[in-house]
């Protein structure tokens, strides 16, 4: 076996492309491992644990380009060469033809486009809260897209934005609909009177998208970050985006999403909810539904809960969205022969999500649900030491996994801009005799993978095969958060999933549930 490596001096790329790149070159007949990537010291240390590391490698700057691979034969090295540098040369022109001009910096981007009044900032965690100051200092609000920005630098960068009277989501905050145009992972959601504040990514679109889903709209949708409800930060994003929903003339409704905050934090922010003129849904994910004596403030424990008491509270809709009981019956007949046929050992369920929130929710409703009171119910992100998996790799007993944790992105796209690395896992616990059934989130809309659902039948078929080959069977469970309008489309993605045999359910608490009632041997 060969390593190969070639350094581009000065030569960038953004890493979601250099990833599709990497993906795509370990795809080649011959090639054990690539890795196409900036020089960081970070991308270094991937590279030295992949076993990529040259001495050409070591030498690289930040500035430039690692092009790394291992292949069992010399010959097809230039064939893989050639085709990065093909693939490299067609997005650089790309690139530039999507604009005459590409700003160097965000104060080069103001003079080229004075009317821009928010910057989007996505860049390795270490350079990207200078260039969110440098944004809020030019007058722009921000978007802070990255991660690994440190707790000190997003409260400095947030006290700055509230004096200034700006917004600083973030950061990591990965998703915003503002004037109707959807920022990062948003999906194409109608327009409408409810204003949505969340410290959660795949929350907030679960919401907007039930939202549209029960007929109603959204107004604005402003993102904080998942760290903003934390003691070190204290609200400060979430309660300036409710004051500024509270003062937005096309909002009626306020919803605010996070998961369950410390009590001085989510008593501050309820407390600036109590101060507003519109009625507020406060969705603590896990919480109790409640109403707070004498105000318009909700409280609702799930996001499908959320969303409904948001679209009645608007007037949207002539008549009141109810609570609908979940259409199980549909797939009776494909429940009841499960049952009958799964072995004595399949006990457990495993859920496999793209979205931490839809996680999230989805195992604490199904803990919840389940009738063994003495079940352990496992998470990788679990806040309680006792529900956190020791391994995030090694599933156990029923276990929930959110798989865009960092522990499993290093180096590597979301899981939602590339599914392939839940096909992986979707086959490690097809391969254990105790599972019974697999739980999967397909997330749609702006920066998710055009075809989520396609990638994700081709491993479910893998998975059901080796099953059979054990005579077992698997039960699959699968929920869509996605709309019509979306470009990968609700009802396409919904239609590939059940030509395979997945059940689907209409929200992922419902998707939980079901999960609960069938390991539980109920039949229908």
């Amino acid at each position: 076996m060969k390593t190969q490596a070639v350094i581009r001096k000065n030569a960038y790329f953004d890493s979601v492309t250099l990833m599709a790149i990497s993906k795509k070159i370990e795809g080649i007949d011959g090639v054990v491992n690539a890795m196409v990537s900036m020089g960081t010291d970070m991308n270094k240390e991937l590279l030295q644990n992949a076993g990529l590391m040259t001495e050409v490698v070591e030498k690289a700057k930040p500035s430039d380009l690692i092009i790394a691979f291992q292949v069992v034969d010399e010959s097809i090295s230039e064939k893989v060469l050639d085709d990065i540098e093909e693939t490299l040369k067609k997005k650089s022109s790309s690139s530039k033809g999507e604009s005459e001009v590409a700003p160097a910096s965000i104060n080069s981007a103001i003079k080229i486009l004075p009317e821009v009044n928010i910057a989007v900032v996505s860049l390795p965690g270490q350079y990207a809260a200078k260039e969110a100051m440098r944004a809020l200092k030019n007058g722009l609000h921000v978007m802070l897209f990255s991660d690994n920005v440190s707790i000190e630098e997003e409260v400095e960068l947030k006290k700055y934005a509230h004096e200034q009277g700006l917004l600083l989501m973030g950061p990591d905050c990965g998703t915003a609909i503002l004037n109707n145009v959807g920022l990062c992972f948003a999906n194409e959601v109608r327009a409408g009177s409810i204003g949505v504040v969340g410290a959660s990514g795949t929350g907030t679109q679960e919401i907007t998208v039930l939202i549209d889903r029960f007929g109603g709209g959204v107004s604005q949708v402003i993102g904080t970050g998942g760290r903003d409800l934390t003691e070190e930060v204290g609200g400060i994003m979430m309660c300036d985006a409710l004051a500024a929903l509270n003062a937005d003339e096309e909002t009626s409704v306020i919803v605010l999403i996070s998961k369950p905050p410390v009590k001085s934090v989510a008593d501050k922010v309820i407390a600036e909810a109590g101060k507003c003129t519109k009625p507020v849904v406060i969705c603590f994910i896990n919480s109790d539904a409640q109403t707070a004596e004498g105000t318009e403030i909700y409280f609702e424990g799930t996001l499908e809960g959320a969303a409904r008491k948001a679209v009645n509270l608007s007037g949207d809709v002539p008549n009141k969205v109810e609570e609908q009981e979940a259409d199980y019956h549909t797939y009776s007949d494909m429940i009841n022969e499960f049952q009958e046929s799964r072995t004595f050992e399949q006990q457990y369920v495993r859920g496999l999500f793209c979205g931490g929130t839809l996680c999230d929710e989805a195992m604490y409703i199904f803990k919840d649900s389940i009738q063994d009171s003495n079940a352990n119910v496992y998470c990788n992100v679990a806040k309680k030491a006792e529900e956190k998996l020791v391994d995030p790799y090694q599933s156990v007993e029923h276990s929930f996994v959110d798989l865009g944790d960092d522990n499993f992105t290093v180096g590597k796209p979301h899981p939602m801009i590339d599914p392939g690395l839940r096909n992986s896992r979707i086959l490690q616990e097809a391969m254990d005799p105790t599972v019974a059934v697999i739980l999967v989130d397909v997330v749609l809309g702006y920066g998710s993978h055009t075809d989520p659902a396609g990638v994700t039948v081709t491993a479910i078929k893998e998975a059901k095969a080796i099953a059979e080959k054990e005579n077992r069977s698997i039960c699959f469970i699968a929920y869509v958060c996605g709309t019509e309008k979306d470009v990968q489309n609700f009802t396409l993605q919904e239609a590939k999933l059940a030509a395979e045999g997945v059940i689907l359910t209409k929200s992922n608490a419902k998707a939980a549930r079901l999960a609960a009632l069938i390991v539980g041997g109920e039949k229908l």
